[in-house]
């Protein structure tokens, strides 16, 4: 019997009810899948019940989401992120940051974020959204990938950037970062956000 290939997950680094409204209209949109029940302030699910739930999920990369609560110690989000990214059935293709107010916490490296007004930047924004002097993007939930050599797009805080990225708008702060992360996988998009 062969090895079962890996499911395929962007995780977003936020669970609340905006975040988990914008992953889901976006993998409407995409064409993607996204795996609700990941939502919640703190994660609900372990990670081994998300690659399950992954898959079995009818399309793919999946999306998924975790969040500590805003905690700064390493809470229950972080360690569903760590064991995601360390799985040996999950392949990570990238991850959304969504930064935040929280203190004591260390912040991640960038590859590029998205500001509030949906402009690619290379460094990292605010929980607004604006971008940041210096090197890290600061959230509640990112600390855990300080050491991970994975794609990392940051955003603000998903319910908040003055309302701009909220889903009567369409969700595009967060559908950038996603098409980002997909595009500098190989995934080509016709007529827009089609990636299917």
């Amino acid at each position: 019997m062969g090895r079962r290939r890996k499911v395929r997950l962007i995780v977003i680094t936020d669970g609340d009810v905006a975040a988990v409204q914008a992953a889901e209209r976006i993998a409407g949109e995409l064409g993607l899948d996204c795996i609700s029940r990941s939502g919640g302030r703190p994660t609900p699910l372990a990670a081994h019940d998300i690659v399950d739930l992954a898959r079995t999920a009818p399309r793919d990369p999946v999306l998924v989401l975790v969040d500590d609560d805003g905690r700064s110690d390493r809470h229950r989000g972080e360690r569903v992120l760590q064991e995601l990214l360390e799985h040996p059935e999950a392949e990570v293709l990238g991850v959304v940051a969504v930064a935040s107010d929280t203190p004591h916490v260390r912040g991640v490296r960038v590859d590029a974020s998205v500001t509030g007004k949906g402009s690619l930047i290379r460094g990292p924004v605010d929980k607004e959204g604006g971008p940041l002097p210096g090197g890290t993007l600061k959230g509640d939930t990112v600390d855990a990938l300080r050491h991970w050599d994975g794609l990392v797009v940051g955003i603000g805080d998903v319910g908040k950037m003055e309302g701009r990225d909220d889903p009567d708008r369409g969700c595009p702060v967060t559908a950038r970062a996603i098409t980002e992360i997909l595009r500098r996988h190989g995934y080509e998009f016709a007529g827009g956000r089609d990636c299917r």
